[in-house]
């Protein structure tokens, strides 16, 4: 299919709030006919131009996306005949509803009126990218499943490497096996699955076939919190590496927990104007059984890989129900309910500590941190510790030793036993 006519001929730059997720978008935007790149990896530079355009109220993910456009458009060879910029929205309180507009204001006033921020919003589940394919949705959406299993696989095998950089090396390669499957053009779903299936297959072979030893005396450390800066390893100085060095391992809250939340919200607005029989509800259920089936199945070659590391199987039963006693979803909008109602379930898994990673001043982390203190006193105890990120300074270097610590001990007595995959001695 050829590509939208407002992006013939230019280069769509998509953040790399996780790298993967954002190289899988690119992959699809690319088998459409739209030629997508993820920004090239921040550095201070980022943090130099975000800081000469933003006042210092924002957050930190502002900052390093922005200035990651920026170093684009600053480039030499910059033509805004040739450039266009993704940048989602959503609703609710986060200042993330911002960026896009802020970005569209920033481009009007530097005189690049013609370069296109294209943006779609949760409040309809991001149904308006559609407009580039009438399958764009389901191809987007199941390339963010297999980038989310690929840093499964990572996560669950590099704290246990016998020889450092295996398991990297394999992800990368993965990432590339994957990509290819998702930027072919011309395939149907059909087709597209069933490439990704054998690619998801190759992928958890290799991880496979990696020299490790697996042990059950290292603790589980669950990562929740504000989503671009727990997964964007720049914003949180590689914090998740830096769990496993000190003799943890990481269960990231994935991309995905936010597509099957914004589902919800969408289902849960339209039950709240009257429109639980209308024909915008059958298409919101509808395509909420199709994710479904579609995430199971490219789950299938892994299941017995991921035994005890399972993802929740419902968002409202299996986190934000738990979470109701402390935030109810229905007020508390955005991740500060996902985060206190996957800390719950994660602790149910058998998790050993909560980490919860936002950008210095987030109102979703503070929110989160004010009631954290009674979910571990309803939940065994269980350590859950707030750590904050800006462009100059984290606190996460001077306690993590204390916090690891904490969840050791934890470990050791709790009541809760985790369930280990095939292969986990001790």
């Amino acid at each position: 299919m050829a590509a939208n006519t407002v992006l013939t001929d230019r280069t769509l730059w998509i953040p790399r709030m996780t790298y993967v997720g954002a190289r899988m978008m690119a992959a699809v935007f690319r088998s459409v006919g739209i030629h997508a790149e993820v920004t090239p990896p921040s550095d201070e530079r980022t943090l130099e131009l975000g800081g000469l355009h933003l006042s210092g109220e924002e957050c930190y993910p502002e900052k390093v996306t922005l200035g990651d456009f920026l170093r684009i458009i600053q480039a030499e060879d910059f033509d805004p005949a040739r450039h266009a910029f993704f940048m989602p929205t959503a609703e609710g309180p986060c200042r993330f509803g911002q960026y896009a507009p802020y970005l569209r204001q920033l481009l009007d006033q530097m005189g690049h009126t013609q370069v296109p921020v294209i943006s779609a919003s949760s409040k309809n589940s991001y149904d308006g990218l559609a407009e580039h394919s009438p399958w764009m949705i389901r191809h987007l959406w199941v390339g963010l499943v297999a980038g989310d299993l690929l840093r499964k696989l990572l996560l669950k095998t590099r704290p246990y490497e016998a020889r450092a950089g295996d398991s990297d090396q394999a992800y990368a390669w993965g990432i590339e096996q994957v990509a290819a499957v998702l930027e072919r053009p011309g395939r149907s779903t059909s087709a597209l699955m069933g490439g990704l299936v054998e690619s998801l297959t190759r992928c958890r072979d290799r991880f496979r076939a990696i020299g490790a030893r697996y042990t059950k005396d290292r603790p589980l450390i669950g990562v929740v919190g504000e989503i671009f800066c727990r997964l964007n390893t720049f914003s949180n100085y590689d914090a998740v590496r830096k769990i496993e060095q000190r003799g943890g391992e990481a269960w990231l809250a994935d991309v995905t927990e936010w597509v099957w939340y914004t589902n919800w919200s969408q289902k849960s607005l339209l039950k709240r104007e009257g429109r639980t029989l209308s024909l915008a509800m059958l298409g919101a259920v509808v395509k909420n059984a199709v994710q479904k089936r579609d995430e199971a199945r490219l789950l299938a070659p892994l299941r017995d890989d991921f035994r005890g590391y399972e993802e929740p199987h419902d968002m409202y039963h299996d986190v934000l129900a738990p979470g109701w006693p402390y935030l109810p979803a229905d007020g508390a909008l955005g991740e500060m309910a996902l985060s206190v109602g996957k800390s719950i379930y994660l602790h149910r898994k058998g998790a050993d500590g909560i980490i919860d990673i936002s950008p210095f001043s987030c109102m979703n982390g503070i929110v989160s941190e004010g009631v954290y203190h009674a979910v571990s006193r309803d939940h065994d105890e269980i350590p859950i510790r707030n750590f904050y990120f800006d462009a100059s300074s984290s606190n996460m270097e001077r306690d993590l030793d204390i916090f690891m610590e904490l969840a050791d001990n934890y470990r050791q007595r709790k009541r809760r036993r985790r369930e280990f995959p095939p292969g986990f001695e001790g």
